[in-house]
Formats: C-alpha cells, sequence, structure tokens
C-alpha cells in the first residue's frame, strides 16, 4: 500500500491533490513533512500516542479518541495483509478467518469514530484539513482511507513522489 509507484493513476491523483491541497492548507509542503517526520518519531506508532496530539515546528495533529494497543495492532495487520494489493478501495472485511472477522469487525466499530484534525500552529489564512480512518463503511464492506494510511503509515518518501506526481 506505501509504494507509490504500483498505485494505479487513479489513487496516485487522488493521493497528489489530497496531498498538495493539505501542504496548502498547514502552510507549505515543508510544514507537511515536518509533521510527518515528526510523528514517524513517535514509536510504534504516533496513532497509539496517549496524548492523541503530536505537535511538529509548524503544526499539530490531533485526534478525538484513545486508540488502544489491541486495536491498534489488528488494524496494522488488517494494512501489512493487504499490502500486496494496491488497490485504494479493498475491503478489509475480505477474511476466510471467522474469528479474525470478528476481531476486525469490532475494531471497525471502535475506530470508525476517530476523526483527525490537522491544523498549522499559526491558523492565518490557512485552516488546516480533517479526515478518518475509514473511508466507505457498509454492509460487507469497509476500506481505508488512503490519506490515514499515507500518514501513518508510509514513510516521508512516499509522501514527497505524491506532491512531486503530475496528472
Amino acid at each position: 500500500m506505501c509504494n507509490f509507484n504500483k498505485q494505479s493513476e487513479d489513487a496516485k491523483s487522488l493521493i497528489h491533490l489530497f496531498m498538495k491541497k493539505s501542504a496548502e492548507a498547514l502552510g507549505g509542503v515543508n510544514f507537511l513533512l515536518n509533521l510527518i517526520e515528526t510523528m514517524k518519531t513517535h514509536k510504534p506508532n504516533a496513532l497509539i500516542h496517549s496524548g492523541k496530539k503530536i505537535i511538529s515546528d509548524e503544526a499539530l495533529i490531533e485526534w478525538n479518541k484513545v486508540v488502544f494497543k489491541d486495536k491498534f495492532d489488528i488494524l496494522e495487520d488488517v494494512i501489512f495483509s493487504h499490502n500486496g494489493n494496491e488497490a485504494q478501495n479493498f475491503n478489509i472485511l475480505n477474511n476466510q478467518n471467522v474469528k479474525k472477522s470478528k476481531k476486525i469487525l469490532n475494531m471497525v466499530k471502535a475506530l470508525a469514530p476517530i476523526e483527525f484534525a490537522v491544523t498549522p500552529k499559526d491558523a492565518g489564512e490557512n485552516g488546516g484539513f480533517n479526515f478518518k480512518i475509514f473511508d466507505k463503511i457498509e454492509e460487507g464492506y469497509v476500506s481505508i482511507n488512503p490519506i490515514f494510511i499515507a500518514m501513518f503509515f508510509c514513510s516521508t518518501e512516499f509522501i514527497k513522489k505524491a506532491l512531486k506526481h503530475n496528472i
């Protein structure tokens, strides 16, 4: 999922446009990249940071609910098990194991209300942006937001490629 070159042209365009608008909303590409690099310093992942916010020099990202390690582990497993599937809307509920499917469904119910707000420290004319973990949640179908994956699981090189992509 984090190999930009293997993404479909539609996915590349979507990620490029969102990252470009996100950078503009924060005041520039460097502000966005600095925030993502700051997020990468939190181990094992910024998502399970108990403060529910990460602050960089010029921006901050905060979310409305604590993500516990057990739910994070399931989410991470789902993302990495679908790593070979570069399609942006893969169904995370496609799992043959009934017990694992139930764990995934419980994780989706727990994490669905979470919304991330990314704002510049100096709000000025730049308003920031929001996103959620899941793109679609329907009966029997759940897809993870590719922007969420890019922000929390992909490298800064992925983001740089997305920003440089020509449509």
